[in-house]
């Protein structure tokens, strides 16, 4: 694996400040039932990194008592953390919005036959990843039988209502593309999405969110490895959009590691670039009720083009989708 941070460090992006957080976007830990190519976290089945019981509390207090209103658990596979349950039952009981970043396979897995009727009970928001909706893109990229497991994924959400009109049950799902090129315009590919899915499978969904993929972890090293690093950052940098800045996620998110250390975003997380505010080197989660990072900066690197190419790209898909 190729150490990204050296070759990100030099860049020419724009600087940016912080406005006040209404979320917090908390990885629960690196280990994950599928070991997909684009990731950016380098997750997989062999990783042990997962955050305990005392560090979820902490999550909670800063939830309730700075009242910030989306709470965003993401991973590896966010749910194979033993503490997934407790904390999405006390952030709901709180009235916090709950997104969950599911890959959708972790419903089908021994233990999780549960799942799906969990999240539709406490009411989460379901951000599914699938990459595609044809089965040879999805299993290339997440591994060989991936894509028959996500449509039974989606099938047990829209069961449970996920999905449909009047329901309240939002279910999102996320596309990568497979190698080092933009995402295409994000409305003509929810359609081509809702088209495919709907009449093949009879799935239904609320939004598709377009990501780029991150010249970060696995992603990163594999571009360098094959020689395309340069040719990835250029195409970013060329299609970078001045505009998207003031729609970045690192604005009012801040990123938890599974320590709870504060990060600008989960993409600064993964190369290890921490929050530096209020004179501390490091931050973390418990410095958040008593240190206000509205107005700081934000640390940049050249994958931060990433965020900003095209239409832009961001947990909530393109920042300019021209709805």
């Amino acid at each position: 694996m190729h150490a990204m941070l050296p070759l990100l460090k030099g860049t020419t992006f724009p600087p940016l400040f912080r406005r006040r957080i209404d979320t917090l976007q908390v990885n629960l830990g690196y280990r994950c039932n599928q070991a997909c190519f684009h990731c950016h976290v380098n997750a997989g089945p062999e990783r042990k990194e997962m955050m305990g019981s005392e560090i979820v509390d902490q999550v909670l207090d800063v939830l309730r008592q700075r009242r910030i209103g989306t709470l965003d658990l993401t991973g590896g596979a966010p749910e194979l953390n033993p503490h997934f349950r407790y904390l999405v039952a006390k952030a709901t009981r709180s009235g916090a919005r709950v997104i969950d970043r599911c890959n959708l396979t972790i419903l089908n897995e021994p233990g999780f036959d549960d799942l799906a009727e969990f999240l539709a009970q406490h009411r989460v928001e379901v951000t599914a990843s699938l990459p595609c909706y044809a089965k040879d893109n999805v299993d290339r990229q997440r591994g060989d039988n991936v894509f028959a497991s996500s449509i039974l994924g989606l099938q047990k959400l829209n069961a449970l209502g996920y999905g449909r009109d009047h329901s309240g049950l939002v279910l999102n799902l996320v596309h990568n593309p497979l190698g080092p090129t933009l995402p295409p315009p994000q409305p003509d590919l929810e359609a081509a999405y809702k088209r495919e899915l709907g009449n093949h499978f009879g799935i239904v969904f609320n939004r598709l969110f377009t990501l780029a993929n991150m010249p970060i972890a696995r992603f990163g090293s594999t571009l360098v490895s094959q020689g395309k690093l340069a040719s990835y950052q250029r195409l970013l940098r060329s299609a970078h959009n001045p505009a998207n800045t003031e729609h970045v996620m690192c604005r009012t998110l801040v990123s938890i590691d599974y320590r709870g250390y504060v990060y600008d975003c989960d993409f600064n997380q993964m190369l290890g670039i921490p929050i530096v505010a209020a004179g501390r080197p490091r931050l973390h989660i418990a410095d958040l009720l008593q240190t206000d990072l509205q107005g700081a900066a934000i640390a940049v690197a050249d994958h931060c083009y990433g965020c900003t190419a095209g239409q832009g790209s961001s947990c909530g898909g393109a920042l300019d989708d021209s709805r």
